[in-house]
């Protein structure tokens, strides 16, 4: 009499393998495109397209799902990302943001939040770019109980362009004729 045999057939045993390897490669690849899904709900704005006019130069900003205007652009060259916020005076920088910009915390200062008081401290930021739109010398304030990684671009900067919000779009525009 002969045992059963132990083992099933080396196909068998491969197409396991096969059909074990599929749905990790799967798995990895439904994973990356919903989080890049989500990333592009949370920033439509990853790629932005400039227009050029006669002593302009304007932007175009979609709301994301919560209404927020979020954007990537660039500080000193590096890049960033903005969420616009008309209720801010001042730029605002979280300090692990303010760091690896490589940015000096200047003159301290006490800041009134929507979290209440706290102390931040001056800065400046040499070049600040979104798309085509650049600004220099644009004041700021390192925040260092500023979650997250975005940068909060307030009226230091939105002061100096035109901005207009229509159909859950805002359009910037920067005057180049001064």
């Amino acid at each position: 009499m002969s045992s059963p045999p132990s083992s099933s057939p080396p196909g068998r045993q491969a197409g396991r393998w096969l059909l074990a390897l599929a749905w990790v490669a799967g798995l990895f690849l439904a994973s990356r495109f919903f989080g890049e899904w989500e990333q592009r709900q949370e920033n439509p704005n990853r790629e932005l397209s400039s227009t050029h006019g006669a002593g302009f130069v304007e932007v175009r900003l979609q709301g994301n799902r919560q209404g927020h205007f979020v954007a990537d652009g660039r500080v000193n060259g590096q890049a960033v990302s903005f969420m616009l916020d008309t209720g801010a005076t001042e730029v605002s920088i979280p300090a692990d943001v303010a760091s690896q910009l490589s940015l000096e915390k200047g003159a301290p200062v006490m800041l009134n939040t929507a979290n209440g008081a706290a102390q931040g401290y001056r800065t400046r930021l040499a070049s600040l770019e979104l798309g085509d739109i650049r600004l220099s010398q644009v004041s700021a304030v390192v925040v260092p109980g500023l979650p997250g990684e975005q940068i909060l671009l307030g009226m230091s900067a939105l002061k100096r362009l035109e901005f207009t919000l229509r159909d859950g779009n805002m359009l910037l525009r920067q005057n180049t004729n001064r």
